[in-house]
């Protein structure tokens, strides 16, 4: 293989990410003292030895997964679940991206619709939910990292590398080859090798540099027939935003901003700059760029900087907040959560009119209905305008396609999360994290897929795409208007099914392939009290491995963790009381009824059962509790050989 010399061509590209320890740019021999060491004077006084050991290593995988946001999360574990040995390379000490410890921006989806229901996502990013609704009551964001790292260092086929800045795609013709990742912590230079790469950093500095076609800034009117665009295309990207919370130390607080502070009067503010919950943070203190906003970052940290105690000092000392007399800052950031930079171009480049028009598009693997929502560019620093120009909300759900999640010019790589091939219109709504989430499964299962086969994400979109979106349902994630019609699953060949009680819906709809009651359509059984029972009957002796079985976790209410810890008919605070907690699985051979599993403790809406193979005449589900609710309610059973 021919490879680009990094060290000679890539020092541009490792100075901007910030994490190379180049010693001296100018000097001819630099690379070779930063990663050979030649010249390392190291003395081990427990050994003897001399010299340094290398500092380079070579490793691969069958795919590699760049960025640990919530969308990278999800296509890593997707990924492995799925079969393949995946890396999921995180420049960070933490998981979470914006959602993590150290910029605490809420893991938003669809939070509402206009008939004033969530439309929650499912699949991996509700697993991860739940899983911090166990382990994390308190709802700390510093021990939601630690949750996010238990959700992915479980996984038995993923390895996890924190630290570590993926800087340089290694190419060969239109293919990534490998990628040239920096762990900060160790030192370490690693080239990984790996068939498939999927860019979930957000930025996209590896998908940059493989030469994958992206734009930044907004799209004119004309390009796309968008009628929030502006009337002209130009360069201007949603800013970043720093956070802080507050506490009430129950005395006067005495504040002083440091010296770096920007002032802050509301001098000719627009009405639209409220301050309405502010003791956990004000989210138009942002700046955006209308240039490289990548190359910015550093100088628009430091003035959020000084905006974020401007303002409060505003907040403390105009007195014109007395309620904050005793509101002492508890934590303030010192990383900014990024809206918008690079988008990478793929075979479709999703406008405005396909989310409000709700386009079908028949390679459809997420959904959306975040709103339309056009940030102020110039963010506080033109804060006589309203920071946010308008919100376009949605009837139903918006359908998103593969096709806008891998490149159109580099075949191997794939992407998740606010840099996928869209307008800027389109990403006002599609950046939301747990949108994001639903992006990430859908490209890490497909990058299963391009192992098995030995082909590349172009070919699962013209041929395989019916085989991801099936893999994708069956993992719990929802496809709009896409029933699940897999023909491997055999309750769906069952000659009978029913409940021993039912107060709404009907046990049939456990088989028709959507997994959640929606557009005014009911796909649910539920029964009528409990101990309930569920039933199914196959006329011949059926083999069967496995059964899953999708319960009710109230998908119209949020689970997400907010730093206000919300908790009423939209949003939830604890474990939803609807779901399922104790379940146990019967088979019938040979007419006697025998004992498959116990679940005592269950913790996800997909509930698996995998046993030996046996042949069967029938299943029966027995569910005795809830974690609150009176009845039980599903919305899917599965059965496979």
């Amino acid at each position: 293989m021919q490879r680009r010399d990094f060290f000679k061509k890539g020092t541009k590209a490792a100075i901007a990410a910030g994490v190379i320890p180049l010693v001296a740019s100018s000097c001819a021999s630099t690379q070779d003292v930063v990663y050979d060491r030649k010249l390392d004077k190291w003395y081990h006084l427990g050994t003897g030895k001399t010299g340094m050991p290398s500092r380079k290593k070579t490793i691969g995988y069958d795919v590699a997964v760049i960025g640990g946001g919530a969308a990278g999360i999800c296509a890593a574990v997707a990924a492995a679940r799925n079969g393949s040995k995946t890396v999921l390379v995180q420049d960070r000490p933490v998981l979470g991206g914006n959602a993590s410890s150290e910029m605490r921006v809420h893991l938003n989806g669809v939070n509402q619709l206009n008939n004033g229901e969530a439309e929650r996502e499912t699949g991996i990013i509700e697993e991860m939910l739940l899983h911090n609704r166990f382990e994390n009551e308190q709802e700390s964001f510093p021990i939601f990292d630690h949750v996010l790292y238990d959700f992915v260092v479980r996984e038995p086929n993923l390895t996890l590398m924190l630290n570590t800045q993926a800087v340089e795609a290694v190419m060969k013709d239109d293919i990534i080859k490998s990628a040239l990742c920096w762990q900060a912590t160790t030192e370490i230079l690693y080239t990984i090798n790996a068939h498939i790469f999927i860019d979930c950093s957000g930025d996209g500095l590896l998908a940059a540099t493989s030469g994958a076609e992206y734009r930044t800034g907004r799209e004119g009117k004309a390009e796309f027939n968008e009628t929030y665009a502006p009337d002209e295309p130009d360069g201007w990207q949603m800013g970043a935003t720093l956070l802080m919370s507050s506490k009430d130390m129950g005395r006067p607080i005495k504040y002083s901003p440091p010296s770096y502070v920007i002032k802050y009067t509301h001098e000719g503010a627009s009405p639209k700059r409220k301050f309405a919950g502010y003791h956990e943070g004000i989210w138009w203190i942002e700046v955006g760029s209308e240039g490289d906003i990548i190359a910015d970052f550093e100088v628009n940290r430091h003035k959020l900087m000084g905006y974020l105690h401007g303002v409060w000092d505003y907040i403390k000392n105009s007195g014109k907040f007395p309620e904050a007399e005793n509101l002492a800052l508890d934590w303030v950031g010192s990383l900014p959560g990024r809206r918008e930079s690079r988008r990478f171009i793929g075979d479709y480049i999703v406008s405005e009119k396909d989310m409000t028009e709700y386009k079908q598009f028949e390679d459809t693997i997420a959904f959306g209905g975040w709103s339309l929502d056009e940030h102020n560019p110039g963010g506080i620093e033109n804060i006589s305008e309203p920071p946010s120009y308008f919100h376009h909300h949605f009837d139903e759900v918006y359908q998103f396609p593969f096709r806008a999640l891998y490149s159109k010019n580099v075949s191997n790589l794939m992407f998740a999360g606010r840099n996928v091939s869209q307008t800027h219109i389109a990403l006002s709504s599609s950046r939301i994290m747990a949108t994001c989430a639903l992006m990430g499964q859908a490209v890490g299962t497909a990058a299963t897929i391009c192992n098995k086969k030995n082909i590349l994400p172009r070919e699962v979109a013209q041929k395989h795409i019916n085989e991801l979106q099936e893999q994708i349902m069956r993992d719990d994630v929802f496809i709009p208007k896409r029933p699940a019609n897999d023909p491997n699953d055999l309750a769906r060949k069952a000659n009978l099914i029913f409940g021993s009680t039912t107060l709404s819906g009907d046990a049939k709809n456990l088989t028709n392939g959507i997994s959640r009651d929606i557009d005014g359509a009911i796909n649910h059984w539920q029964s009528d009290g409990l101990s309930a029972e569920l039933q199914l009957e196959w006329e011949l002796p059926t083999v069967l491995s496995s059964v899953e079985i999708k319960c009710d976790t109230n998908v119209k209410r949020n689970i997400m963790m907010r730093k206000d810890s919300r908790n009423d008919d939209l949003y939830g605070n604890a474990i939803p009381p609807e779901m399922l907690k104790s379940l146990s699985l019967e088979g019938r051979v040979n007419g006697v009824w025998q004992n498959i599993g116990d679940i005592k403790e269950n913790r996800t809406r997909l509930i698996k059962f995998k046993f030996d193979s046996m042949n069967v005449t029938a299943i029966r589900v027995k569910m005795t509790e809830t974690y609150g609710a009176e009845h039980v309610k599903l919305f899917e059973i599965r059965c496979y050989a």
